[in-house]
């Protein structure tokens, strides 16, 4: 038996906690958190005023990329009450969302769900990491989909969302608009996936890619620092050498649009090498020993930690890739859980995944930043429903969960509902481009928001539209 505190919290549908009451309750006698969006549908004025409250309120997002596909049963979508080789060998917990229940390896994160909402119904029905992930990252279809190894360049070189956001809002600061850390996204011998650059829209746009390990001791971005060998005085010679140079370089090139390009790059360049604010960013020294350690002593958790210290800079977009671990073997890298799948997500996977997206969320609401930061949790896809002869679960594109929280997010929401078995999605099918018209609706831009290709045709950034479920 269980009670239900009426603090004037709003769920999915819009209903509050007591109006939910008078339908029946949570059990099997009335609804359940999955039905939620069946207790009373939106009106054409109730959508329009959700997405208007909700449009503009994120000033920056965090995106958590988990490499690989997690498990939407482990996580975000138990099915406690399926055959013992669908549900695995888990157990599902009690959330601060009464009612819904998430995987007992969540219990940082389970504490947490009145600020965050669930998408139990994303689908790319594409089982191949690199094109299902390209569609994810961007918000629109590989073409083919299915195809793994895909390579970045046309047709597929829609940029991806960090991108756009940089093209839209530009640098505020020193620092780029956008950054990706700790690594690019890649399959087995290097092959680095479409979908994570600024494709056709222009270097000016690319987020910049920052390779390092910031749980290392020794951990420094030699981007934004001066050789040891250079000193200020020889800097500003250089500078003033290459600015005569740009003259007759100008004077002599026909094309005056790439020599501004180069110029800018240099500028940007030199401006990080300058620029107190960018080197501070990236210092995590500053904090203290008992915040690291809340996020987790390892590349993921400073990962996400540096990630909130960016965000506080004055970037507006970073993305978190939890990409292969030194350990990880080629049959299951990172959360691509062929084999082992219990063992890896019991050690290696979800306590230092709940550690650090649980510390984030709560770090940013302590700060008064979650109101206007959008956390986005998510992967390519999720985990089939059957656990395998070896023990794990494979690729999984038909129904996977995605987690939003903060910046214009109504939290203790869960809309979409898979089958019984996580299989495929019964209501609420959402699509990556949905994901994406919900960021940059979040950020506040609109879908129909243009953007010019090299040939000079405007493009919409997005053809979905914003979740108004969850705003």
């Amino acid at each position: 038996m269980f009670s239900l505190w009426d603090r004037g919290t709003r769920l999915c549908d819009g209903l509050s906690r007591r109006e939910w009451l008078r339908f029946g309750g949570l059990s099997a006698l009335g609804l359940s958190v999955s039905n939620l969006q069946q207790a009373s549908a939106f009106s054409p004025a109730s959508t329009q005023n959700q997405l208007s409250s909700s449009f503009g309120k994120a000033k920056r997002c965090i995106v958590l990329f988990l490499l690989g596909g997690p498990p939407q049963q482990e996580t975000w979508d138990p099915k406690p009450d399926a055959p013992s080789e669908i549900r695995g060998e888990f157990g599902a917990i009690p959330s601060a969302t009464p009612g819904y229940r998430v995987g007992e390896l969540m219990p940082l994160t389970a504490r947490l769900t009145e600020r965050i909402a669930v998408l139990r119904a994303m689908a790319t029905d594409d089982n191949a990491h690199s094109s299902s992930g390209y569609w994810m990252l961007t918000g629109r279809p590989h073409a083919p989909k299915g195809l793994e190894n895909a390579l970045p360049g046309a047709p597929n070189n829609w940029p991806t969302l960090a991108a756009v956001v940089r093209h839209l809002k530009g640098d505020q600061t020193s620092l780029p608009g956008s950054v990706r850390l700790p690594e690019e996204i890649w399959n087995t011998g290097h092959i680095v996936w479409p979908g994570q650059d600024s494709g056709w829209l222009g270097d000016h746009a690319d987020p910049w890619m920052v390779t390092c390990d910031p749980n290392q001791p020794d951990f420094r971005v030699p981007d934004i620092r001066l050789p040891m060998e250079i000193s200020p005085s020889r800097l500003s010679q250089r500078q003033a050498l290459r600015s005569l140079f740009n003259q007759q370089f100008r004077a002599a090139h026909s094309d005056s649009h790439k020599v501004q390009q180069w110029t800018n790059w240099q500028s940007k360049a030199i401006d990080l090498l300058q620029a107190g604010e960018a080197q501070a960013a990236f210092a995590l020294d500053n904090e203290s020993p008992t915040t690291r350690e809340r996020y987790g002593r390892n590349r993921f958790g400073q990962s996400v930690l540096l990630a909130r210290r960016l965000v506080e800079s004055g970037v507006t977009f970073v993305q978190v890739n939890w990409t292969r671990w030194e350990d990880d073997e080629n049959v299951a890298p990172a959360w691509d859980t062929h084999a082992k799948h219990s063992q890896r997500l019991k050690t290696a996977l979800m306590p230092p995944m709940d550690q650090a997206y649980s510390a984030l969320l709560a770090d940013l609401e302590q700060r008064g930043l979650l109101e206007e930061t959008l956390v986005v949790w998510m992967g390519e896809f999720g985990r089939s429903p059957k656990i395998n002869a070896a023990g794990g679960r494979d690729h999984w594109g038909h129904v996977f969960s995605v987690a939003l929280a903060g910046g214009g997010v109504r939290g203790g929401c869960v809309y979409g509902r898979s089958d019984r078995q996580a299989g495929f999605p019964l209501e609420g099918r959402v699509e990556p481009q949905d994901l994406a018209a919900t960021v940059f609706h979040c950020l506040g831009f609109h879908p129909e928001t243009l953007m010019n290709d090299p040939f000079g045709r405007p493009l919409a950034i997005s053809t979905g539209n914003p979740i108004a479920a969850i705003l």
